[in-house]
């Protein structure tokens, strides 16, 4: 049977927000693997460090997602990529005349994914790139001739002041045309000071601009088709392209390149709580679904789907806790600085007390060695850096959220069984154990750079370290009876105190 979303994006001209992200290159490669009819992919770019639009569409194409696509095509499949320069963060878009009235001629589609991710951000950048910017795409789409279906991708946490949510509109707390007014007209200094006033119980500033921004979308439902997809954390993939395939070092691939190489060893993490992950072709899948839909539908209202798993196949890290550090050695790193041993607590002051031994002390030491060497230290930064973001996402880490996805659930029920194999959105059917196994080799391979190749070396290194790593419990173990034995003028064989004591150290701290 043919797959009628693929049919719906033939010769159809896409606009893409955030094409050069984790979920917008994620995208691209789906659209042009299993909708190889679509007719253009216009990606709004913006030059960076010294670089030219063209020449960041080249280093897109050289990105890992593209190699089974590259198998099956040849280079001229990205003839299809249009660089459009702009920026959701600027006036009007920064688009030159010429390139808005390309897109308001051509654009059949538009899926805006552009967003600040940033939790630490002020709420000044927030405001311009995740509200205005939204509401300024939102302004395009209005003047495009030939639009037929838009997909704005939020986020399920833009709700996350309660508990609980359903796949609606949630009242706005706030006046948007007040914040926008404050951010022109105050000083960053002043903004500081009202944004807890202004952003109430939501979180960060991020879920806030956010939350604003959907109604931004909800303002056009009548005109056009409209979609609201509200992906919950990303992670690595789950089948497509390649199973475990990730750049995003958020959430827990981040925390598996870390340990990995034996410089994460402790864990936040309440591992009996639910925790919403969704594999990032799973979030791409009912993007590209969603426009589908709401084009069918023309319902005049927003379409907003919960893309989440906490409510259907939910996950909780007590089911893979016992084997994370299996993995950790069934996929050893070349790389490795230590011998990986990841350790989960529960609760942030026990994660500070034992980063001080485990991450900070050992970090010194290494980045030390790594200044004598002639090498550029980064372990007392990434160390700092984790240990600063941790009140902003304390509440991330020790909250439960569930996010109900009947309107996910239903979409899934009306499409066709090739669209349902095609583009998968049914996460019930994800083994999480399965999953892990593939994200922790897509850790190794995508974030760390190793391949299959090298797995012979890092086993025998990752013996070595074990070895190194007991010597260093035999040392530990040593001192503290050496210790005591001289706290309380007896010989050490005689210190019966050592014993809880090191063991304390070596196994809570």
């Amino acid at each position: 049977m043919a797959s009628n979303v693929a049919e719906f994006y033939r010769n159809k001209k896409i606009l893409l927000t955030g094409a050069t992200g984790f979920i917008g290159v994620a995208i691209v490669e789906k659209i042009l693997r299993s909708c190889p009819d679509v007719d253009k992919i216009y990606m709004l770019i913006r030059s960076k460090k010294g670089k030219s639009i063209q020449e960041r569409l080249q280093d897109i194409t050289k990105n890992s997602v593209f190699s089974l696509l590259l198998e099956e095509r040849s280079q001229d499949v990205f003839n299809k990529l249009i660089p459009i320069e702009g920026d959701v963060g600027e006036e009007n878009l920064a688009l030159s005349a010429s390139d808005r009235q390309l897109l308001i001629d051509n654009v059949n589609i538009v899926i805006h994914s552009a967003a600040t991710l940033d939790f630490q951000a002020s709420l000044k950048p927030t405001v311009l790139i995740n509200l205005l910017g939204t509401r300024q795409i939102m302004q395009l789409c209005s003047q495009m001739k030939s639009l037929v279906a838009m997909t704005h991708v939020s986020s399920a946490y833009v709700n996350s002041f309660l508990l609980e949510t359903e796949e609606i509109l949630y009242p706005a707390p706030e006046d948007p045309e007040k914040v926008i007014e404050l951010v022109k007209n105050k000083t960053e200094s002043e903004l500081e000071t009202l944004t807890p006033g202004l952003i109430k119980s939501h979180p960060n500033t991020y879920t806030f601009t956010k939350h604003l921004a959907e109604h931004e979308v909800n303002k056009y439902a009548q005109k056009f088709p409209c979609a609201i997809v509200r992906p919950s954390m990303i992670t690595a993939s789950w089948m497509e392209p390649r199973k475990g395939w990730t750049i995003s070092k958020n959430g827990p691939q981040g925390f598996l390149m870390g340990s990995s190489k034996g410089v994460i060893r402790r864990l936040p993490v309440n591992t009996k709580l639910i925790y919403d992950y969704i594999p990032v072709d799973t979030v791409v899948n009912e993007i590209l679904v969603a426009a589908y839909h709401v084009a069918q539908k023309k319902s005049g209202e927003v379409s907003i789907f919960h893309c989440t798993t906490s409510t259907y196949n939910p996950f909780k890290w007590d089911k893979v806790a016992d084997k994370t550090n299996e993995l950790l050695h069934m996929y050893p790193l070349k790389s490795a600085v230590w011998y990986p041993h990841l350790k989960f607590v529960s609760s942030l002051m026990l994660f500070k007390i034992s980063a001080i031994f485990v991450h900070f002390l050992p970090a010194y030491i290494l980045d030390f060695i790594t200044r004598l060497s002639g090498g550029r230290p980064i372990l007392v930064r990434l160390h700092t850096n984790v240990w600063e973001s941790l009140k902003l996402l304390e509440k991330f880490i020790f909250t439960e959220w569930k996010f109900h996805n009947k309107n996910t659930l239903m979409l899934h029920k009306t499409m066709s069984p090739t669209d349902q194999q095609t583009f998968n959105i049914d996460v019930g059917k994800l083994e999480w154990e399965d999953y892990f196994i593939n994200l922790a080799q897509g850790v190794r391979q995508y974030l760390n750079n190793e391949t299959l190749k090298t797995l012979p070396a890092a086993k025998k290194k990752d013996k070595i370290l074990l070895i190194l790593h007991i010597f260093l419990q035999v040392g530990i173990h040593c001192a503290m009876w050496k210790l005591f034995s001289c706290i309380f003028g007896v010989s050490m064989m005689k210190c019966i105190f050592a014993l809880p004591i090191s063991y304390f150290v070596l196994n809570i701290l």
